[in-house]
């Protein structure tokens, strides 16, 4: 096999706008199919994508056997149960972020994948992008020193009650939308699990999701982070990393713009705070969201390990 057959459970607007044309694109990727709980949505999208089949039900994907691994852009409060469906029927899973709901239920869909023999991966597509391949190695050369702390920020803004984001009960709110990213980015920087953690949280009286959440994380090497996020606030992400001789700034972190060039800060010497020593470093337009696929992919194709 040169090329993962891939089937995609849901029409959701993430899988049909990026991720979807973004595996089409990989090169060792193949986009066979497409399932929706709507016959007529499924046939849509098949045509609209170039796919050649749709499934009436995501079981009937599942049960598909020309399909070697699913990605999963349902609402949150369903990436479990799919994940594990898809495990058990011996298919590779690619499940958008968060992978659960729960900590226990996340630890269902480890276990479901490690029965199976399948392999497993969060879609945190951004740690496949070149700036953070960079920012990571530098990082772990002590380009910057000792890191002593994380500054991360995510914002939009969105009051529509009936947008999925916002509904409680489909795992809505700031933290499980792009929160997770602060939180995924900081046990990246540090590698490893945050002890503690202390937050607080501001929710919508009616909706009860929370809409500004910020919070610390303190990391059993020393290390703190520290971010916020809000889905009523200007559009705007960012990240600092800030070392013992140094620190790391980027810009647009998490929602990487595929066809543009893209860059990093690093500051380390110099007569700082009033002359630091900065390079900028430019990296070419790539899409995150294609790495990811063919990362994934390579592990299918290999048995190796996933990136992550």
């Amino acid at each position: 096999m040169t090329s993962v057959r891939w089937g995609i459970i849901s029409t959701a607007k993430i899988g049909m706008e990026k991720v979807t044309p973004a595996i089409q694109a990989a090169s060792n990727c193949d986009v066979v199919a497409i399932a929706s709980r709507s016959p007529e949505r499924a046939s849509e999208a098949a045509i609209a994508l170039g796919i050649p089949s749709s499934f009436d039900t995501y079981q009937d994907l599942l049960d598909a056997g020309d399909i070697d691994a699913v990605y999963i852009p349902l609402p949150n409060d369903q990436h479990a149960e799919w994940a594990i469906r898809a495990a058990r029927a011996g298919k590779h899973v690619l499940c958008e972020k968060p992978l659960a709901m729960t900590e226990a239920q996340a630890r269902e869909v480890v276990d479901a994948c490690a029965e199976a023999g399948v392999k497993l991966m969060e879609a945190f597509m951004y740690r496949h992008h070149p700036t953070w391949v960079t920012a990571i190695e530098l990082v772990r050369s002590g380009a910057v020193g000792e890191v002593q702390a994380v500054h991360s920020w995510f914002s939009y803004y969105n009051d529509d009650p009936s947008n999925i984001r916002n509904r409680l009960e489909h795992g809505g709110g700031a933290t499980m939308d792009i929160g997770c990213y602060c939180v995924n980015l900081s046990r990246l920087v540090f590698d490893a699990e945050p002890s503690t953690v202390q937050a607080a949280v501001r929710r919508d009286p009616l909706l009860g999701i929370d809409t500004v959440t910020s919070a610390v994380l303190e990391f059993s090497r020393g290390g703190q982070a520290v971010f916020t996020c809000s889905t009523r606030a200007e559009d705007s992400q960012g990240v600092h990393v800030i070392g013992t001789g140094g620190r790391i700034e980027i810009d647009i972190p998490f929602n990487i713009p595929p066809l543009l060039d893209t860059r990093i800060r690093v500051t380390a010497g110099g007569d700082p705070p009033v002359e630091p020593a900065t390079e900028t470093i430019v990296f070419p337009p790539a899409n995150a969201y294609t790495l990811q696929a063919e990362r994934f992919a390579e592990a299918v194709l290999t048995g190796g390990p996933v990136p992550f």
